[in-house]
């Protein structure tokens, strides 16, 4: 399939912070549940922006275009992993494969990751599981979408690794007392997935609708699926 050059913008401005840009200076501690500690613009974000206006300024793209095509990433993106997890969840052949090799697993639904692995890692009930950078924001971008603003946080970055209980409080998620809470950090070759336990209630729930429990936050390690009331 042929590229345009608006397809190569959209493409680095959302990949921008996937360099290692460790020159946050958010000096601010905001909960990390909110999504407003942007921070400084990094070079890459300096760099795409600058792309976007020279295009703009001679017409081969618009800001509507623009738009149009994050908004198309955003609602394309996210859904993977939660493909990807729900499909664990239904067929363990599948979950053993993701488990052992989850670029190559993802790959088979048509998820083709940036970096070199993937680390599947399973809830259980002893263990739970969460996901961070701790120099910048690599994340899986082809499963979960863009990362949030509180992923890219310094708040979050510096606080998870030392205190996970008291930022999955954060977010609503209480675990018990025996439960080992276990710290990932991904890297620029390799980034991680959180397999939710599967809810007690779903038994006979088809793949597309197990797919509806799970959201990014879930498979970043945050919050826990659970069946509406």
């Amino acid at each position: 399939m042929s590229t345009t050059p608006f397809d190569h913008y959209a493409r680095g401005h959302h990949d921008h912070d996937h360099a290692h840009d460790h020159d946050h200076d958010d000096h601010q501690q905001p909960n990390p549940a909110n999504e407003h500690d942007n921070g400084p613009p990094g070079e890459y974000e300096i760099m795409s922006r600058a792309m976007q206006e020279l295009l703009e300024a001679k017409g081969i793209i618009s800001a509507e275009q623009v738009r149009k095509r994050m908004e198309l990433f955003d609602e394309e993106f996210p859904y993977r992993g939660a493909q990807v997890v729900a499909r664990a969840w239904v067929d363990a052949a599948f979950k053993t494969r993701l488990i052992a090799d989850g670029r190559a697993a993802c790959a088979e639904m048509g998820a083709l990751l940036e970096a070199e692995r993937l680390i599947a890692v399973e809830n259980t009930p002893d263990v739970h599981n969460i996901i961070v950078c701790t120099l910048c924001s690599c994340y899986p971008r082809a499963l979960l979408g863009m990362p949030p603003t509180w992923y890219k946080s310094r708040n979050y970055r510096s606080r998870v690794v030392f205190e996970p209980r008291a930022v999955l409080r954060e977010f609503g998620t209480e675990l018990p007392d025996n439960v080992t809470v276990r710290v990932h950090d991904s890297n620029a070759d390799m980034r991680y997935l959180v397999v939710p336990m599967r809810p007690a209630g779903t038994e006979g729930w088809s793949e597309e609708k197990l797919a509806g429990l799970i959201s990014r936050d879930m498979l970043v390690g945050v919050t826990v699926p659970r069946v509406p009331v």
